[in-house]
C-alpha cells in the first residue's frame, strides 16, 4: 500500500544518530563509544526546525498567532531559517532580526523563502536583534506574533518531547552523557531534562565558546552574554569551554573523515564530545548533536585543507 505524503512539518524531527568512527581514533578508550545527532538533515537544515515549530504551534493553540499575523524574533539564522521554512508552508508572513554579519548563506536562504531581514550591529551579535526584536513587537502587538526564542519555554519543550525521546531509543537506553552547546540553550535544557527522567545518571554536559570574541555562529558565552530566560545552569552536571579554532579544525575534519558536512558549531559540539569520553570508562556512549549544515558557511574562510588540521 503507497504511504500517504508528509506535510513539511511532519518531516521534523526523527534524525539518524551518527557513530564517529575516525575522529575518536587514539582519542577515545576502547569500549567508550560517542555518536553524533544528524540535526543538519532536518529540511529546514538545522536543529532549529524543532525549537520553531513548537513555538509556532504553542502560538496557534494559545491564540497568540493568528491568520494574517507577521512572526516575528532574533536569530542569528538557522531559527530565522526555519520560521521562514514554516511560514511559507503554514502561510505567515516572517521578520528576522539579525546580527549584520550573519553568514551570506543564511540571508539568501531566508529571502528565498520570502522573509523580511532587519540587519542589526554585529558588534552586538544576537544580543542587539534580540533588542531590536523586542522593541517591534512591543510598538506593534496586533502586527506581530513574537516567539521569543530566548525565552519561550515551547522551545525547550520541543526538544523534551522529540529529541530526548529520539536519543533514548536510538541508543536503546545505553546513554551515559550527552553533550551540546547552549545558544537559546532549548536544545541542551529539554534534551537533558528528558534523558535525566529516562535515567537519572545520565551525565549532561553543556558547552560553550571560550571568550566574549568568538566565531561560533549561535553560541553564547554566558557570562558576558544576555542570558536566555530558558537556560537553568543546574541542568549541567559540568562544562567546557571550547575554542573557535579547534571547532573549524573539528569541522573540517568530521567533512574529510567522517562524511559529515556540518558548521562550526557541529565541530564545537564534536571537540566536547571528545573531552568528555576520553576520560570515561568502557561501556560509556557519548551523545553529540550536528546542528546544522555545512553550506551555510560555504563563503567563509575556514574550511582551508582539512589535512592541516589532523
Amino acid at each position: 500500500m503507497q504511504e500517504r505524503p508528509l506535510t513539511l512539518p511532519a518531516a521534523i524531527g526523527n534524525t539518524p544518530l551518527f557513530r564517529l568512527q575516525q575522529v575518536t581514533a587514539g582519542v577515545v578508550p576502547e569500549g567508550v563509544e560517542v555518536y553524533a545527532k544528524g540535526e543538519h538533515l532536518n529540511p529546514g537544515g538545522s536543529v532549529k526546525d524543532r525549537a520553531a515549530l513548537g513555538m509556532i504551534r504553542a502560538g496557534e493553540r494559545s491564540g497568540a498567532l493568528t491568520p494574517g499575523k507577521t512572526i516575528l524574533d532574533a536569530t542569528s539564522g538557522n531559527t530565522g531559517i526555519a520560521y521562514a521554512m514554516l511560514g511559507a508552508a503554514l502561510g505567515y508572513r516572517v521578520t528576522l532580526c539579525l546580527p549584520k554579519n550573519a553568514s551570506l548563506e543564511r540571508k539568501k536562504m531566508l529571502r528565498i523563502y520570502g522573509a523580511e531581514i532587519i540587519e542589526t550591529d554585529p558588534l552586538e551579535a544576537t544580543d542587539g536583534a534580540q533588542r531590536l526584536a523586542k522593541q517591534l513587537a512591543a510598538e506593534q502587538p496586533d502586527r506581530y506574533f513574537y516567539p521569543d526564542q530566548y525565552n519561550n519555554d515551547a522551545n525547550w519543550r520541543a526538544h523534551y518531547h522529540t529529541t530526548g525521546p529520539e536519543i533514548w531509543e536510538q541508543t536503546a537506553g545505553r546513554v551515559t552523557r550527552f553533550v551540546a552547546g547552549l545558544g537559546t540553550s532549548g536544545t541542551f535544557i529539554g534534551t537533558s531534562r528528558r534523558l535525566k527522567e529516562y535515567n537519572p545518571r545520565v551525565q549532561c554536559v553543556s558547552m560553550q565558546p571560550d571568550s566574549p570574541l568568538h566565531g561560533l555562529e549561535g553560541m553564547k558565552h554566558m557570562a558576558t552574554a544576555l542570558v536566555p530566560g530558558i537556560y537553568d545552569p543546574a541542568v549541567a552536571d559540568a562544562e567546557v569551554e571550547v575554542s573557535t579554532e579547534a571547532a573549524q579544525a573539528m569541522m573540517r575534519r568530521l567533512a574529510r573523515e567522517e562524511g559529515l558536512f556540518v558548521g562550526v558549531s557541529a565541530g564545537a559540539n564534536v571537540v566536547a564530545a571528545l573531552d568528555v569520553a576520553r576520560a570515561l570508562p568502557p561501556g560509556s556512549v557519548v551523545v553529540t548533536v550536528l546542528c546544522d549544515a555545512g553550506t551555510r558557511y560555504m563563503s567563509e574562510d575556514v574550511w582551508g585543507d582539512a589535512r592541516q588540521a589532523r
